[in-house]
């Protein structure tokens, strides 16, 4: 089992914490890893982009030319795509790229995201993590006192808004629930911070 030091908000190690094996000491699926990521990725895009075919562009009723004998090409209308102002060929039109990949694998991939986190040693877990009021000058401190990276994941397992609101001007900083967490966000932050208890509920959640 995977055994880390857990700090106080002052960084202090003050205990150990093993972590389960079947969610935080699996071996790592690279592969699935990239499904899931690109899977999030195309479900966040707006699929509105649109322009307009030969058929939608104003104009071009009347051919420009006779058919033979002007030693040009035949053109039929000044609309079709080789022309400037004509319409363009397989033009993109608004749709959705959202699609779904099967439980197993988003799970697995959650599992090996937290795998390659406390792998890379990049997994700070604290005892508790309370704000009385939104500091944000107070919120740089803890994470300069726990040595957390420029870009940080803050996970907690309920919700706080003054936790929220005080990191949310923190460049690079971001916040997240154990029920919101996902394989991306772990993966593109270089500190995963949480605390014990949220460390708790994922472990019930994926173990």
């Amino acid at each position: 089992m995977p055994k880390l030091d857990v700090l106080n908000v002052q960084g202090e190690k003050v205990s150990e914490i093993e972590l389960a094996e079947s969610v935080f000491g699996i071996e790592v699926n690279e592969h699935v890893l990239y499904e899931v990521v690109k899977n999030q990725l195309a479900n966040k895009r707006q699929g509105t982009q649109c322009a307009k075919t030969r058929a939608e562009v104003r104009g071009g009723g009347r051919k420009p030319w006779r058919q033979k004998g002007t030693g040009r090409a035949r053109q039929g209308s000044t609309r079709a795509v080789q022309w400037v102002g004509g319409g363009r060929a397989f033009a993109p039109k608004p749709r959705s790229y959202r699609y779904t990949l099967p439980k197993k694998v988003r799970r697995l991939a959650m599992k090996s995201a937290l795998t390659a986190k406390v792998q890379s040693g990049e997994v700070i877990i604290l005892d508790t993590l309370n704000m009385d009021a939104p500091k944000t000058k107070e919120f740089v401190k803890i994470l300069s006192n726990v040595n957390a990276a420029k870009k940080a994941l803050v996970v907690t397992a309920e919700k706080n808004e003054n936790i929220i609101k005080s990191a949310r001007n923190i460049e690079g900083v971001q916040t997240s629930l154990v029920n919101t967490l996902n394989v991306y966000d772990i993966l593109k932050f270089e500190s995963f911070i949480i605390t014990t208890d949220a460390v708790k509920k994922v472990e019930e959640v994926y173990a």
